[in-house]
C-alpha cells in the first residue's frame, strides 16, 4: 500500500539523517545555544513550503524564547491562486532583489545565528537571505538537499547553492524530486521534505534546549496546559518573556556623517536666513 509506503521511506530519511548528520546537527546546536545564551538570537527563514519549519520552531510547545522567526507573507502562500497565491509566491521568491529590501526591517548582529530552510537550495530567496546576513556577521545554518545539488545548477547570479554560503550545510537527505511515491506516472507523489526539515528543526531545538539547560541559561518554555503543574499563566509569561526580547536591541542613532536638521544638505531648513524670491 502507497500509504504505508511513504511511512517506510519516510522513516529512511530519518535514519539517514540520524546516521548522516548528527555531527552537524551538534555543531548547529553548539552555536544556537551559545547565541541564546549569551542574549543574541536564532532567526529562522523559509519561503514558500519552506517556511512550515520557521513556523514550528517557535512559538510552539517545547520550544523557548530566543528563536526569532522571519515572516513576510509575500513569501508564503495563503490562498492557491490569486492574490497570496502559490505562483504569486512563486515567482518573487525566485526574483533578485526583493530580499534585501526584506532584510532591511530586522537588526542583525555578530554572534546571532539563522536557520535558512529551502529544500531546493537555489532561488533567490534563501540565497540572498544568506548573503545578506552573512555581510552583517550571522552565522548561517542550512537545511536543504545535498543530492540536489548534483542533479540542478544554481538559478542565482551569485554561482551558489544555499549550502555552499553556510557556515554549517544540513542535508535534509530527501531525493531531488522532494515527492517520493511511484503511482506509475512520470509524477511521484507524497513530498518528503517538509518531514525532514521539521524533523531537523526539532532535533536542534532539543540539542540546543538541553545544552543550555545544562548550563542553567534555558530561557521561558512554552509548555502545554495539559502538563500537570504548570501554572495557569506560564504561557502569558512566556510571550512577555518574547516581547522583552523581541524589543531588547536599542534604536540605532542615524547616520553621523548625515548633516543635522537646519544645517547645509539636509533638505530642511530651520527658516532662518530664508532667502524668497521676487516675483
Amino acid at each position: 500500500m502507497a500509504g504505508i509506503e511513504y511511512l517506510e521511506k519516510i522513516k529512511a530519511i530519518i535514519s539517514k539523517i540520524q546516521k548522516t548528520q548528527q555531527d552537524k546537527i551538534q555543531q548547529a546546536a553548539e552555536l544556537m545555544a551559545e547565541a541564546i545564551g549569551s542574549g543574541h538570537r536564532v532567526y529562522l527563514f523559509g519561503s514558500g513550503h519552506s517556511v512550515l519549519p520557521v513556523m514550528d520552531v517557535f512559538p510552539r510547545y517545547g520550544s523557548f524564547v530566543g528563536f526569532y522567526p522571519l515572516y513576510d507573507p509575500r513569501l508564503m502562500w495563503h490562498n492557491v491562486i490569486g492574490p497570496g497565491g502559490a505562483r504569486e509566491l512563486l515567482w518573487i521568491e525566485r526574483q533578485e532583489g526583493y530580499e534585501k529590501i526584506f532584510l532591511q526591517s530586522y537588526d542583525f548582529r555578530p554572534g546571532d545565528v539563522i536557520i535558512i530552510f529551502s529544500h531546493g537550495g537555489r532561488n533567490a530567496a534563501p540565497i540572498e537571505v544568506a548573503l545578506g546576513v552573512k555581510a552583517k556577521g550571522v552565522k548561517v545554518i542550512s537545511v536543504s538537499s545535498q543530492a540536489n545539488m548534483k542533479v540542478s545548477r544554481p538559478s542565482h547570479s551569485s554561482g551558489k547553492f544555499l549550502s555552499e554560503l553556510a557556515d554549517i550545510a544540513i542535508d535534509n537527505c530527501v531525493p531531488p524530486e522532494d515527492a517520493l511515491i511511484d503511482v506509475g506516472q512520470p509524477e511521484k507523489v507524497g513530498a518528503g521534505s517538509t518531514v525532514a526539515a521539521v524533523s531537523v528543526a526539532m532535533s536542534l531545538v532539543a540539542e540546543t534546549g538541553a545544552r543550555l539547560a545544562k548550563q542553567g541559561k534555558l530561557t521561558p518554555t512554552f509548555v502545554s496546559p495539559n502538563v500537570p503543574g504548570v501554572a495557569p499563566d506560564h504561557n502569558d509569561r512566556v510571550y512577555e518573556a518574547f516581547t522583552r526580547f523581541f524589543y531588547s536591541r536599542p534604536l540605532k542613532p542615524l547616520d553621523s556623517k548625515r548633516p543635522p536638521e537646519g544645517q547645509k544638505g539636509s533638505g530642511r531648513s530651520t527658516g532662518k536666513g530664508r532667502k524668497t524670491n521676487k516675483v
